[in-house]
This record gives structure tokens, sequence and C-alpha cells, in this order.
């Protein structure tokens, strides 16, 4: 089964399958199937091919995969263009909804450890 293609795994229930798609978590993934009328715990490989007209008609609908993502960059962008705070914290790499820096944005900030340590890039020894 393929939606706006994008494969859906045929080896997954569907309900967690959908959720491959950007744009589709796992309660929308469930309400789809039940507007569409089809078992969520199926199969992707179970699956007739009205129940896979009736969903794909459904997601067509909606702004998932390319749209959504330009839609999400164009809204980042103009929060960068007019200068918002959230939009100087997205152009600076940090965290933009309030979460503390000193101790965890260890992802954003680009100082992940993979052993244990300070936490700090290594000085440079004088």
């Amino acid at each position: 089964m393929r939606i706006s293609g994008i494969t859906i795994p045929d080896n997954k229930r569907l309900k967690v399958g959908l959720t491959v798609l950007y744009g589709i978590g796992l309660s929308l993934a469930k309400s789809i199937l039940i507007e569409a009328k089809v078992n969520p715990e199926k199969k992707g490989s179970e699956i007739t091919p009205d129940e896979e007209n009736a969903v794909r008609k459904i997601i067509e609908v909606r702004k998932i995969e390319g749209d959504l993502k330009r839609e999400v960059s164009a809204n980042i962008k103009r929060l960068k263009d007019i200068k918002t705070y959230r939009g100087t914290r997205h152009a600076k790499k940090l965290p933009s909804r309030g979460q503390r820096t000193k101790t965890n944005s260890r992802t954003l900030r680009g100082n992940t450890r993979k052993t244990m340590g300070t936490g700090r890039k290594a000085a440079e020894k004088k």
C-alpha cells in the first residue's frame, strides 16, 4: 500500500503503519481508520483494495508529508524574519519553548556525551 509516495509497511498493524507518514500520529491514524470503517488491528497485507481506497481518500484531504514540512519551515522562517523571541531561538539552534539550557538541550547545543564526564568540550592544554 502506497500513500503520497510512501510505502506503508505490510507486516505492521495499520494504526501503527500509517504513522510512517509525516503528520500522522497514532491517534490520528486510529481516527482515520475508524472513519474509513477499517479494523485498526488489520495488517497492511490483509487490507482489501476498497478499504485501501477509503483510507487513501481520507488521507489525501489532509496536509501531510511535503506540504506540511513546507508549511512548518515557512512558519519558522516567518518568525526569524520578524525577529521574534522564538525566531531568534530557532536561529541560534536553542530550545524555543522555555526549556532550561544549563543542564539539558545537549543535542540542540551540539554537546552530546558518549560516555560519562563533565559534559563540556575538552579545553585546550597550555
